[in-house]
């Protein structure tokens, strides 16, 4: 028999790793000296020891391997837990592709401009949301403000506070200047279950806004006669890293134009990657 410290030598495992193993009844020592506490191991516990390592490896956890030793898994389990296991692994293989379409995408700018580029996108989920909205078509974008405003009105006449900045939702399948077709959306509490009145018979909704499972999402700061140009930023970084445009376009109204100070937009495209068939 080997002391620990020998064994964790023939078998390049860490003391502190196998005396874990120990505790979680994995693979305790073959005998534990009852004078000294010093713990012994065979050569007949590398087998085990070895599968120990090799289901690690693969990504099993520690619980899941302790069932696996102890024939605790039916074959039909075992199949699904193998199964799990390879969705998820092939899942991390589809981020890290994707992390390194970003990267190589980066380069092709820096190559390109010869600096870093001023706007970042990032990729986000979208929780989600409770709102109070409208939805209608608008002549122009400038628009938003004067809904807006009349929706700050009427929440405020019926003690209705927003929980968060305001957003306007483009549902129009093809850009346009004109006879758009908008959402304005005011996130809210859950207890907020009635519909607001607002003039001409529309109202503000009730609604659950959907949730977004991947977006594409770059911050404007500036005029808003700059935000065309931001959109192409942010459309073009779609494409270089290899997504599609998956749902219409949301902005989040950070922060209003003041009179020192520019507005704050959050451009929102939900997105999806492009398969090798380009769908």
């Amino acid at each position: 028999m080997f002391k620990i410290g020998d064994f964790s030598k023939i078998c390049q495992v860490p003391v502190s790793a196998l005396r874990y193993y120990a505790d979680l009844g994995l693979l305790e020592p073959a005998q534990i000296d009852s004078f000294t506490g010093f713990r012994y191991y065979t050569l007949d516990q590398l087998p085990r020891l070895h599968r120990i390592l090799a289901l690690k490896d693969m990504g099993l956890s520690l619980e899941e391997i302790g069932r696996l030793l102890r024939d605790e898994v039916s074959p039909d389990e075992l199949r699904g837990m193998f199964r799990l296991q390879q969705a998820k692994l092939q899942q991390q293989v589809a981020d890290e592709q994707a992390r390194l379409a970003r990267v190589a995408a980066r380069l092709r700018e820096i190559e390109q401009e010869g600096k870093m580029p001023r706007d970042e996108v990032v990729l986000k989920s979208v929780e989600t949301q409770h709102v109070l909205s409208v939805r209608q078509i608008i002549p122009t974008p400038l628009h938003v403000g004067a809904i807006l405003n009349e929706s700050f009105g009427v929440m405020r006449q019926y003690g209705v506070q927003p929980s968060a900045p305001p957003q306007a939702i483009y549902h129009d399948e093809e850009f346009t200047l004109t006879n758009m077709d908008v959402e304005v959306v005011l996130r809210v509490a859950a207890s907020v279950t009635a519909d607001l009145p607002l003039s001409g018979g529309r109202v503000l909704a009730v609604r659950d806004l959907a949730p977004i499972e991947s977006a594409a999402s770059i911050v404007h700061v500036g005029s808003y006669d700059g935000l065309p140009a931001t959109y192409t930023i942010l459309g073009r970084w779609i494409e270089a890293n290899g997504y599609r445009i998956a749902g219409p376009s949301r902005e989040t109204y950070l922060s209003p134009a003041g009179v020192e100070s520019d507005p704050v937009v959050e451009i929102q495209w939900p997105v999806a990657r492009v398969t090798s068939q380009g769908q």
